[in-house]
């Protein structure tokens, strides 16, 4: 039967296959993200330790916290400290920057790595001044060493120190779960000190719940164990602050739950379109089907068998558009995320984790049959309702009664409705993202060059050496033809960094033992060239701020702005970080000496924050190696040519003048790309939502117009008898379409008015109740309901009465 309707076959399948695809891809990402469990043994007890503040609770921990959290062995297990940096491998012919695991004794037996060879850390060896030793992956086993089981007990040079190898970890461990790049290639012990002092939040730590111990009970502990960290480390943990531990699913994704729900909510009004489309194909069939139905009832079919018929013709129908559908919408997802992974967690890799699995597949196939029972109800009701002496005598052409026409009438509403909503969510962020692509970030992206390399290890614990390095690497690549100005620093903005307390010598403190908190740089002259910011009062950094001269900084202006309202910052000094970690303890006070334009370094959808920029021939040396040892030094070059030309070039100099490899090379723009990747993705998948949902009104449009002009050939041929005209037949036809839109678009703005709200945290620079989106949207609908109905009345003209009149 549906072969030998091939034309209603196609549009119904095609329908489904847009509206289950879409669908399915999204909550492809949603079961990454959200349901898949996490990889690890017994993942329901694994918390990670957060602090809990007015604003909500973040994961960041300092040695001391973490030592503080580790004897509350009461509620927890197996406390781990971890975080990833980048090591350099010098033992072979070719130095290599490798992604390194910085981790605690307990953490292999927390996540249960597979240990495939060997052992993983002992607790002395993860005590400072322990041994080094590191345990590989089997990735970087197999891929560097051949998988030549002999590297046990033999020493690696790693950051210029020798490591013995202790152990290989099984092919099957994976913690992508923590990664949104790379993960690490192998670990090395974190020798944190259990009685430190040290405030610096550099790492994130995780627990396993004891037996029998409930969230609840754990979160409980640890909120009266804030008073005795507070009595052992004053001033450490403000009031207003608290420790509190997560589930590890519920930790990692937060941030994008609200808005992964938000899309899959969206997604479902494509798929009720698509349904509503089906639903009027299937009406218009029905009408066509009246007299086999009725033959049906006649040599005794009860109602309820052919309803039974009809349902199951629907959801053979939804089963083929559910596995097409399956098919389009992982492939498209993975394409996707291949391009842009929107800086998702748990999704791997160029999105590797977000695929085809028994979850995806059971969804695809649950949607697929409701959606065949929810669009093939409504007709098979209606077509088993009609009278069977009528619809023997009717022909099988004739077809629609006037309860069809309203069904099919409020189907069509239902979709324009359905589209408007979505249409505006997708205006919405499509502003947004012109919005964001119209801030100045403070800084020129174009032709820089940015790279890091890692400076860990004995050669770089002096700033002195540390600094000797980047100036040698700095003036060879100035020296370069291409080459406008270079630098090198901790942190590139939008790229993180950084944020230290600070004390105004000479000011009055008030219940705070620090004045105030910001951004912390390091950073070598040309910094402020290279990205071309502007020096508003004094200086920037030169050449002459070495080791040997007084001690400077330079600050923004929104740190200016907020701490000198009234007075010159030009002629205080700074103490930055004393107080807070043993390795600023002989941080010297600084004379600030210029003040910079403020640069978005957090995000161009924030507002600029105070940030201090520190010479790094002047960091204190303990400070320097923490630096360092915490993240990759990042060179920065700005070219007078296309910078992707000059990426070799400015390797090779780089590994000369340092014997270092370099990694993570990418332009500025890039850079800048990504940190609104997240905006671009939510944009393209509501434009693509929006679009289905406009293409599907349309058809819907179109199919109620012509499928009514059919019905009223008669009546159309009779008003052209009696003297109607042409543009009459037309206004007729049109005005009955542009009603139907217009009760949709009333029905569609009120809807969306209120669920705009739910937009407003993923929105910049527009308001969730924009005019310009609430006016123009509908607009475009109803010229798109005019265009689909045009069609049909231009048909309707064209009916010639004679026929007309003597059919039937």
């Amino acid at each position: 039967m549906f072969w030998r309707s091939a034309t209603f076959t196609f549009a119904a399948v095609a329908a489904l296959t847009l509206g289950i695809g879409t669908t399915v891809a999204v909550f492809t990402v949603v079961n990454a993200v959200l349901l898949r469990p996490a990889a690890f043994p017994d993942p329901d007890r694994l918390v990670m330790f957060m602090n809990a503040t007015p604003q909500g609770p973040f994961p960041a921990a300092s040695p001391a916290k973490f030592a503080h959290w580790t004897r509350l062995t009461e509620v927890i297990q197996d406390a781990a400290a971890f975080r990833t940096n980048a090591v350099n491998y010098t033992g072979g012919e070719v130095p290599e920057q490798l992604r390194a695991g910085q981790v605690s004794a307990d953490y292999f037996r927390l996540l249960g790595a597979p240990i495939l060879r060997g052992r993983t850390f002992t607790a002395e060896e993860d005590r400072p001044g322990g041994d080094r030793v590191l345990v590989l992956s089997h990735g970087l086993w197999t891929r560097r060493f051949g998988g030549d089981p002999a590297i046990i007990g033999r020493s690696l040079s790693i950051n210029g120190e020798p490591y013995l190898v202790v152990g290989i970890i099984g092919p099957g461990f994976s913690v992508a779960d923590f990664e949104v790049g790379p993960p690490p290639e192998l670990w090395i012990p974190f020798q944190l000190d259990p009685n430190s002092r040290d405030q610096g939040h550099y790492f994130v730590a995780a627990a396993r719940l004891r037996q029998g111990v409930m969230l609840a009970q754990a979160r409980a502990r640890l909120q009266a164990s804030e008073n005795e960290f507070r009595t052992a480390f004053p001033n450490a943990l403000p009031p207003q602050q608290g420790f509190t531990v997560t589930p590890i699913r519920e930790a990692l994704v937060s941030s994008v739950r609200s808005t992964l729900w938000l899309l899959l909510g969206a997604v479902s009004f494509v798929l009720l379109i698509a349904c509503a489309n089906v639903a009027n194909l299937l009406l218009v069939r029905a009408a066509a089907r009246k007299r086999e139905i009725a033959i049906r009832a006649a040599i005794g079919a009860g109602r309820g068998r052919l309803v039974r018929q009809l349902l199951t013709e629907s959801v053979v129908l939804s089963l083929v558009g559910g596995g097409l559908g399956l098919l389009l919408g992982v492939i498209g997802i993975r394409a996707l995320l291949s391009i842009n992974t929107a800086g998702l967690p748990r999704i791997g890799q160029d999105g590797s984790l977000a695929a085809l699995d028994w979850r995806v597949a059971a969804f695809a196939l649950l949607v697929s049959i409701a959606t065949g029972l929810l669009f093939g109800l409504v007709p098979a009701l209606h077509a088993t309702r009609a009278s069977l002496s009528t619809a023997l005598k009717e022909s099988g052409r004739s077809g629609g009664t006037i309860r069809h026409t309203r069904a099919r009438s409020l189907l069509v509403v239902g979709e324009v409705a359905l589209a408007i909503v979505l249409l505006i969510g997708a205006a919405l962020l499509i502003r947004t993202s012109l919005a964001l692509g119209a801030v100045n970030p403070g800084f020129d992206p174009h032709n820089i060059l940015t790279m890091r390399m890692s400076f860990g290890g004995p050669r770089f614990r002096t700033a002195a050496s540390a600094n000797q390095v980047v100036r040698d690497g700095v003036e060879r690549l100035r020296l370069l033809p291409g080459v406008e100005s270079a630098s090198a620093a901790c942190c590139v903005p939008l790229q993180g960094g950084y944020g230290l307390p600070f004390t105004i010598v000479g000011r009055p403190l008030e219940n705070s033992p620090f004045h105030g908190g910001g951004g912390w740089v390091t950073a070598s002259p040309g910094y402020f060239e290279v990205f071309k910011i502007p020096i508003k009062r004094g200086r920037g950094l030169n050449d002459g701020d070495d080791g040997a001269a007084p001690p400077v900084v330079v600050i923004n202006e929104a740190m200016a702005r907020q701490y000198w309202k009234d007075g010159d910052p030009l002629s205080d000094r700074l103490v930055i970080g004393r107080g807070i970690m043993r390795e600023f303890a002989d941080e010297p006070a600084r004379q600030i000496v210029g003040v910079v334009g403020d640069s978005r370094d957090s995000g161009l959808n924030a507002n600029p924050q105070p940030r201090m920029f520190i010479p790094q021939a002047q960091v204190p040396d303990a400070a320097n190696a923490l630096n360092l040892r915490i993240t990759p030094l990042a060179w920065v070059v700005r070219t007078r040519v296309e910078p992707h030309s000059m990426i070799s070039t400015v390797q090779e100099q780089l590994r000369q003048a340092t014997g270092l490899p370099v990694a993570d090379v990418r332009t500025m723009e890039e850079v800048v790309s990504r940190s609104t990747s997240r905006e671009r993705f939510n944009m393209f998948l509501m434009t693509v939502f929006g679009a289905a949902a406009l293409l599907l009104a349309a058809i819907g449009i179109f199919g109620l117009m012509a499928y009514s002009v059919e019905q009223r050939r008669r009546e159309i041929g009779v008003r052209l008898a009696l003297g109607a005209a042409a543009s009459q037949i037309r206004f007729m036809v049109l005005s009955q379409g542009l009603r139907l839109t217009l009760v949709g678009v009333a029905f569609g703005v009120a809807s969306a008015f209120g669920l705009t709200r739910t937009m407003a945290s993923l929105l910049f620079g527009v308001a969730a109740r924009d005019p310009l989106v609430f006016t123009t949207i509908p607009l475009l609908l109803a010229l798109v309901a005019i265009v689909a109905a045009w069609f049909p009345a231009g048909r309707a003209t064209r009916v010639d009465p004679l026929t007309a009149l003597r059919t039937e």
